[in-house]
């Protein structure tokens, strides 16, 4: 199967999209500086739960909300060239992340068919508010993010309400 075959319905979706596509014309700076580092989990929409519309804020996502080399890297170049000046790390109830250890994973993921995972690091944690500060620590202690102001959240799935954790 080709490509066009295997993702038929989304590239469907995606020219109806185009004939009605308004966003040609936003600047690429984010227009609240606002920068939100939320898990990739799909029940989060993180522009629709904080009230904001395209352009706003730019949206980084990865398993968990975890602040790695990539997202720093990523911050940096947010800040510098795209006008980011707050950033929220957005983790979740109920998140595969924290509701086991890295070996559980591995042995998910072996389970489920896939190939052997033991080189790989998941990044999961057992206490979800210890590693969200000490992911938010990470972006203040930051030498190249010194004059952005973060914070760390918890999305409840069931609510739909923001925690303010550190």
């Amino acid at each position: 199967m080709t490509g066009d075959q295997v993702f038929a319905d989304v590239l469907a979706a995606n020219e109806a999209y185009a004939h009605e596509f308004r966003l040609a014309g936003l600047e690429p700076r984010a227009a609240k500086g606002l920068a939100v580092l939320t898990c990739m989990d799909s029940r989060i929409e993180p522009l629709k739960m904080l009230g904001l519309e395209p352009g706003d804020a730019k949206i980084l996502r990865n398993a968990g909300a975890r602040v790695t080399d990539d997202v720093l890297r990523t911050l940096v170049l947010a800040t510098y060239l795209l006008g980011v000046d707050r950033v929220m790390v957005v983790a979740h109830t109920d998140c595969r992340m924290s509701a086991g250890g890295e070996t559980e994973v591995h042995e998910a993921i072996a389970s489920a068919g896939g190939p052997d995972t033991r080189s790989m690091t998941f990044l999961t944690t057992d206490d979800q508010e210890g590693a969200l500060c000490g992911d938010v620590q990470r972006i203040r202690s930051y030498p190249y993010l010194d004059s952005v102001t973060s914070a760390g959240f918890i999305y409840d799935l069931r609510s739909g309400l923001l925690k303010t954790v550190c």
